[in-house]
């Protein structure tokens, strides 16, 4: 009896490896490490912006819509509970999406006002904190398009037959994934030119 069932076990594995279970689960794993380096990614973005928010503040004090905006933003990003299930429900992954969006287009915002003041341009500091923000707006655009290649791959992989079968049978779904339209937008990282300004004050808008 025992004999058969070790039987049983053999031919129930092999089974499961040529309908795609094996290659489910280590795409799935491979999912969540890249999402884990993504989060990784925007919560050192985060952690930069009330140092930022703060530098400028120092200089521009008057720009309060903008810091205001940068701050509202990035607090909305903190109040998401950004887990693991969330790659696994596209309600709460668009929400997420539109968040850290958000965030980049308050941060772009900010810098494009910073070009107003030479003196906060030219303090060691911000120019630091600008260094590491673009460091990190690079590092989430390489992070976001390897999670995205994963769930690509993943994707493919629970739909196509026979392992589509197996991924029923075990409840294995579609992730949801970054939109080609915010995907593009997010992947342009804030930059700030520290050479001579066009034109003067009076023409700018």
């Amino acid at each position: 009896m025992r004999k058969l069932w070790q039987a049983v076990s053999i031919i129930l594995i092999l089974c499961l490896s040529g309908c795609g279970y094996n290659t489910i689960q280590t795409e799935d794993e491979q999912i969540k490490s890249d999402w884990s380096e993504v989060l990784n990614q925007y919560q050192r973005r985060a952690d930069l912006v009330p140092n930022l928010v703060s530098t400028v503040k120092g200089f521009a004090e008057q720009e309060k819509d903008v810091l205001l905006g940068v701050t509202n933003a990035r607090a909305k990003v903190g109040s998401l509970q950004a887990t693991s299930e969330l790659i696994n429900n596209p309600e709460a992954f668009a929400k997420f999406q539109s968040a850290q969006g958000e965030l980049s287009g308050a941060l772009s915002k900010l810098l494009v006002v910073t070009e107003n003041y030479p003196q906060l341009k030219s303090d060691a500091g911000f120019r630091d904190l600008q260094a590491q923000l673009e460091g990190t707006e690079n590092r989430i655009a390489v992070a976001r398009n390897r999670y995205i290649k994963s769930v690509q791959e993943y994707n493919v992989t629970v739909r196509s037959f026979p392992s589509n079968l197996t991924a029923m049978v075990f409840g294995y779904q579609v992730k949801p994934n970054f939109t080609v339209e915010n995907e593009k937008a997010l992947a342009v990282p804030p930059k700030v030119d520290f050479g001579t300004p066009q034109g003067n004050n009076g023409n700018q808008k």
